[in-house]
C-alpha cells in the first residue's frame, strides 16, 4: 500500500502549467517543509486536474496545508546525466490552519517589516541577549 500523509507550510506560492493531449489538464506543484525533530524537511508536491485548480486558487507561501496521497519516483536525463527524483501525487488537500489563523499570521509578517524592508526588533530584545 502506498498512502503518503505530511502536514506542513508552503516554502513559496504554487506553480501551475498545463499538459495533456490539449493542454486542458491542470499540474500544480508547489514544496512543503514538514517539521522533523528540530529541522524540517523539504517534500515536493504535484497536484492534478481539479486539485490542482483548488491548490492554484487558495494556496500561498506560508499557507500550512494537509497533503494526502502516494510517493512517486522516476528520472530524467539532463545534459547527459540521469536524475532521479521523489515527490507526493496529492490526492487531496485540505486546510492545516483556520481563517483566523492565516489573517493573524499575514498580519504579524507585515508588521514585523519596516519600511527598509528589514524586520523591527521588538523592545526589551536587548536586555535578553548574552553578549552586548
Amino acid at each position: 500500500m502506498n498512502i503518503a500523509a505530511l502536514s506542513g507550510r508552503l516554502t513559496k506560492t504554487p506553480t501551475t502549467r498545463y499538459g495533456g493531449q490539449d493542454n486542458s489538464v491542470a499540474i500544480t506543484r508547489f514544496t512543503l517543509a514538514v517539521d522533523d525533530v528540530g529541522a524540517a524537511d523539504f517534500i515536493n508536491i504535484k497536484c492534478l486536474g481539479r486539485t490542482a485548480e483548488w491548490a492554484e486558487k487558495w494556496l500561498s507561501k506560508g499557507s500550512k496545508v494537509e497533503v494526502t496521497g502516494k510517493i512517486k519516483t522516476g528520472h530524467y536525463t539532463k545534459d547527459g546525466r540521469e536524475v532521479y527524483y521523489t515527490e507526493i501525487l496529492a490526492s487531496s488537500l485540505g486546510f492545516g490552519e483556520s481563517k483566523a489563523e492565516a489573517e493573524a499570521r499575514q498580519g504579524s509578517q507585515q508588521a514585523a517589516v519596516d519600511e527598509g524592508g528589514f524586520m523591527s526588533i521588538p523592545d526589551g530584545v536587548d536586555d535578553e541577549l548574552p553578549f552586548s
